[in-house]
This record gives structure tokens, C-alpha cells and sequence, in this order.
């Protein structure tokens, strides 16, 4: 990275925050947002590249969000980097880096909540669920305290993005949402925060992992039935070397409902989430 990258400006708490982007708004300019949990990498900073792209000020967020975590899931080992993900946004093209404490996040006395449902329903809402209610109410609680125009979001997690997506339409929130596809490394592997707990015999498996999705979706897409590729596909993942897997299914791209005919028909996804000792990957794949 260039020494000519100037230190990022830093807001903790909403007031802050909301001194900065007024002063943008006065000016015309459009306004993108990053959401992140940090721990920063090419795919994070590839949102903030669209971002970009398509506004004149990017906002990207830092926060390690515990609403979303079980108590027995790796909140307290989630990587935290504050001042290299800084360094790495500023180098992106980012504008401000909104780092809110838990506590100017979430009040002690706060009891609100969000209850979510049709593409929350199943897969990880069943495995994690915590996780979507705690997505939903602190992206909502970001886009009001951000209010940007648009927001961008990786498709490696699929079914957040859908979930978002229904929020914003369900609550008519003034942000549009863009998708960017998945950013992978040379082997096809998505990039993920997680991926740094793996070891490189964990890694070399990991790396099977797109390249039987995409083999089970061509196979899903050319008309065999969906339970029999599901079966399949599950299974080559046990084979390849994965220690369990949470789930394997092909549902509808937008809904995630099942094929009703048991049969790819009209827009679909491929969604896996697998364990390779204490890490949980996840990838996902059109079809």
C-alpha cells in the first residue's frame, strides 16, 4: 500500500457519524455503505470498489455485532484488526470508517427487536437461530443511523443478502441494495474472515468445496432431481474430507423455498454450510 494513503477518519457513536454525512448530503453527493464485521480481506474491500462506483462517499462499518452470535458460537474469538482493516479501507477509496462501540450500538435498556421470516425460514435460520434477527436489527439500526442511498453486500452469504433485501422492501427503508458476486482465491475458495482459523491440510479441503457445488448445480440445472443431487453432493463432500456437514440444498434463488415439482425450474441457488474442525465455511452458487 502506498505511504501516501492518508489515516481514515474514524466516527464512534451516531452523533459523529451523522455531523460527516450531513455535511455530504449539503453538497449533493450520494452516499454508499459497507457494512462489515471486520477482519478485512479482497472481498470486503471489493464491496467498497462498488461502493464507489456507484456513489460519491463511502461508509464502511466495523462492528462485531453480538446479537447474531449463540453463546456457544466464536463471538469472542471473531479476529478483530481494527487499525489494519482502517489502513486496508482507506487504500479502497473509503471516506469514513463508523466504528460504534457495543454499548453506542445497543442501549442497556434497549428491547426491540426484529422478527424475520419466508427467506430467514431454514438453513442457516435453522442452524443459527439467533442469526437473522440480529442481522435485521442492526443492519436496520445501520442503514438509519448511516441513511446512505445504497448499500452493498457479497452473495457468499446468499441468504442474508435475501433477507435484507426483504427488510428494506417489508419496511420501505429508502436504501437500495446491491449484490456483488463472490470473490474467491485461485482454487475457487470463498473468501472469508473464517478462512484464517484453517490449517493448510483444513485448507486443502476447503477448496473442494466450490467445485462440488458447481458440479452438483450443473447436474441440478440440466433437470435430474433435486434430492437425488442434494444426496450426491453431500455425499462428495464427506468423501473429499469435510467432518459434517450442517446442510446441502437447491431452493429458489429468491424465496429459498424448495422446487415445489422437486426440479430445478425458473432462477436457483446451491447453498452448502460444512465443518472442517472448529470451522464453520459457507459458499453458495447460482444455478
Amino acid at each position: 500500500m502506498s505511504d501516501s494513503v492518508h489515516p481514515l477518519p474514524v466516527a464512534r457513536d451516531v452523533e459523529a457519524l451523522r455531523v460527516t454525512v450531513a455535511g455530504w448530503r449539503r453538497s449533493g453527493l450520494r452516499v454508499g455503505f459497507v457494512p462489515t464485521m471486520g477482519a478485512l480481506h479482497d472481498g470486503h474491500l471489493a464491496l467498497v470498489a462498488e461502493a464507489r462506483r456507484q456513489a460519491d462517499r463511502v461508509v464502511a462499518s466495523v462492528f462485531v455485532n453480538p446479537t447474531q452470535f449463540a453463546p456457544h458460537e466464536d463471538l469472542g474469538r471473531y479476529p478483530r484488526q481494527e487499525a489494519q482493516d482502517a489502513q486496508l479501507l482507506a487504500g479502497a477509496g473509503c471516506d469514513l470508517l463508523y466504528a460504534p462501540t457495543v454499548e453506542a450500538m445497543y442501549r442497556p435498556d434497549a428491547t426491540t427487536t426484529i422478527a424475520t421470516g419466508g427467506p430467514a425460514n431454514g438453513l442457516e435460520g435453522e442452524f443459527r437461530p439467533q442469526m437473522f434477527g440480529g442481522v435485521a436489527l442492526v443492519v436496520c439500526k445501520l442503514f438509519n443511523q448511516v441513511q446512505p442511498d445504497l448499500a452493498v453486500f457479497g452473495e457468499k452469504d446468499w441468504q442474508q443478502l435475501m433477507v435484507v433485501r426483504r427488510m428494506v422492501r417489508d419496511l420501505d427503508l429508502p436504501v437500495r441494495i446491491v449484490g456483488l458476486p463472490t470473490i474467491r482465491d485461485g482454487h475457487g475458495l470463498a473468501l472469508s474472515s473464517r478462512n484464517a482459523y484453517l490449517s493448510e491440510a483444513e485448507l486443502a479441503v476447503a477448496r473442494s468445496l466450490n467445485g462440488v457445488l458447481a458440479e452438483a448445480g450443473n447436474r441440478a440445472a440440466g433437470g435430474r432431481p433435486v434430492a437425488v443431487v442434494e444426496k450426491d453432493a453431500y455425499g462428495a463432500l464427506l468423501k473429499a474430507g469435510f467432518e459434517r456437514i450442517d446442510y446441502l440444498a437447491i431452493r429458489r434463488a429468491d424465496d429459498l423455498a424448495p422446487f415445489p415439482n422437486g426440479i430445478v425450474e425458473g432462477p436457483g441457488r446451491i447453498l452448502a454450510a460444512a465443518w472442517l474442525g472448529r470451522t464453520r465455511l459457507i459458499d453458495n452458487m447460482a444455478i
